[in-house]
């Protein structure tokens, strides 16, 4: 009988799963066929003849049968790194700064605040201007550094009011255990806190990883030779601007949605019950 109604009950959680996922693939393939019909629209009303057999030698090319990667792949790989290096010190001077603003030093929340209002107020690229044409030339500081210096200011400030909600989540018992065990400050945030912190935070960490990704592509003002960068310079040679830019979104597109992807499979792990 047990076993005839698990059999049953089956199908339907089966389908009850599967249904939203056909429908949200159903409704991607209508919007993007609906997108591929105006582009068709808008191209022949231009008198604009798609070129995209020539894209490919873009992205990568074969040499005596060895895979290399071309101008588009150069170009993200460099994005990538300077958006990996921001990220370890966004978090950390996210981090820093909430504390400071959690304190109870006078100064280190005058600081903390003054910074996040400072950066959070002005514009990412006014911020690399004064970076790179002002404090970069007197600090000696090369391009690769002053784009990870400026966005990990930049994003560091978002990020700070991010630790500190979830700081500020935490109930205070769990402080007054970590004293209570004789744990140390440092042990008691490494052990007890910041795990807490961040199953809470992670959603809107998430957003802010995939917001710096895609601010990454600013510092291409800075001659780097990012993806954007290399993106400009492909149509400044070949004037194709629509299949180009298309195709640097969608690699945009691809990296921010595995991040997002990485990001909702580790808060399911995290939240899962432990055995």
């Amino acid at each position: 009988m047990l076993n005839k109604t698990f059999s049953t009950a089956t199908p339907s959680v089966g389908y009850r799963i599967l249904k939203p996922v056909l429908s949200g693939l159903l409704q991607i393939a209508v919007v993007t066929l609906g997108l591929i019909w105006l582009l068709n629209a808008g191209a022949e009303a231009m008198n604009y003849r798609w070129q995209w057999y020539r894209i490919p030698q873009y992205l990568w090319f074969i040499e005596d049968g060895e895979w290399f990667p071309a101008e588009l792949l150069e170009g993200l790989f460099v994005t990538l790194k300077i958006s990996a290096v921001s990220l370890i010190f966004t978090l950390l001077i996210g981090l820093v700064t909430a504390l400071l603003r959690l304190s109870d030093s006078i100064v280190g929340r005058g600081l903390a605040r003054g910074y996040i209002e400072l950066i959070r107020n002005t514009p990412l690229l006014v911020q690399i201007y004064l970076l790179y044409f002002v404090f970069g030339p007197v600090l000696g500081l090369e391009r690769f550094t002053t784009a990870v210096l400026a966005l990990s200011l930049f994003q560091g400030a978002y990020t700070a009011e991010i630790f500190r909600a979830g700081l500020n989540n935490i109930p205070k018992g769990q402080f007054e255990a970590c004293s209570s065990l004789g744990l140390s400050a440092i042990d008691g945030y490494r052990f007890v806190i910041l795990p807490q912190m961040i199953r809470r935070i992670l959603p809107p960490l998430t957003n802010e990883t995939v917001s710096l990704v895609k601010n990454s592509s600013i510092v291409s003002i800075m001659a780097i030779f990012d993806l954007t960068t290399e993106g400009r310079n492909i149509v400044a040679d070949t004037a194709m601007p629509f299949e180009v830019w298309f195709t640097v979104a969608g690699i945009y597109l691809c990296v921010t949605l595995m991040l997002s992807g990485f990001a909702a499979w580790l808060e399911h792990k995290m939240n899962l019950p432990t055995q």
